[in-house]
């Protein structure tokens, strides 16, 4: 097992950015407030990486030691265009919580001085970070269907070659039906993609 930083992602229910790194030995973290909070649970892999699922707000968690690389999903709900219909009914309280979680997942990678990555899909956190620095697509790495992110990234982190297969799948995504899971699938990292960056960044030392 790595000696080195922690691996984090924030607002990460499935733990699926991180799996390519506790694979590889490292010590990671999926933090969420849908994971239990009385109880943490562990994932260990064979190769003495682990992914420990804690529940943690982003504002408030406190990482167990110092962090080598960190991502970060917080919520979209209240800041992408696909719901610009209902912004003037939410109003400025839930703009504000969107993007108070997402400057609080900047500013504390920031601190930590690690290599970093931000997601939110096309939206209004463009209008106070800028533009994103990458946007892709699942099908660009691996996962044929398609559905545009944004990514805001710093400390280093290397954006992976893009690999693109045919999206047979189409924009799967917009096909689920309303629901209480329907927010969660569509967040689910796409594998490809968690494991290219993993690839263009393992290199660092962590």
């Amino acid at each position: 097992m790595y000696s080195y930083g922690i691996v984090v992602s924030l607002c990460d229910l499935t733990g699926n950015m991180v799996r390519p790194w506790a694979e590889a030995g490292f010590e990671c973290y999926a933090v969420d407030i849908q994971h239990s909070i009385r109880k943490d649970r562990r994932e260990d892999f064979p190769g003495g990486g682990s992914i420990n699922y804690v529940w943690g707000d982003v504002r408030s968690w406190v990482p167990a030691q110092r962090v080598g690389m960190g991502f970060a999903f917080t919520p979209c709900t209240n800041l992408a265009v696909s719901g610009a219909r209902d912004f003037a009914k939410k109003n400025w309280p839930m703009l504000r919580d969107g993007i108070d979680l997402f400057h609080a997942a900047v500013t504390a990678f920031g601190w930590a001085g690690c290599p970093w990555m931000a997601e939110n899909p096309v939206g209004r956190i463009s209008g106070i970070m800028g533009q994103a620095e990458h946007t892709f697509d699942p099908c660009d790495y691996g996962d044929p269907y398609t559905k545009k992110t944004c990514l805001w990234t710093g400390g280093g982190f290397i954006m992976p070659p893009k690999n693109r297969v045919e999206p047979t799948e189409g924009s799967k995504m917009h096909l689920i039906p309303p629901g209480p899971e329907r927010a969660n699938q569509r967040s689910a990292t796409p594998m490809g993609f968690a494991r290219a960056v993993f690839e263009a960044n393992k290199h660092f030392n962590l």
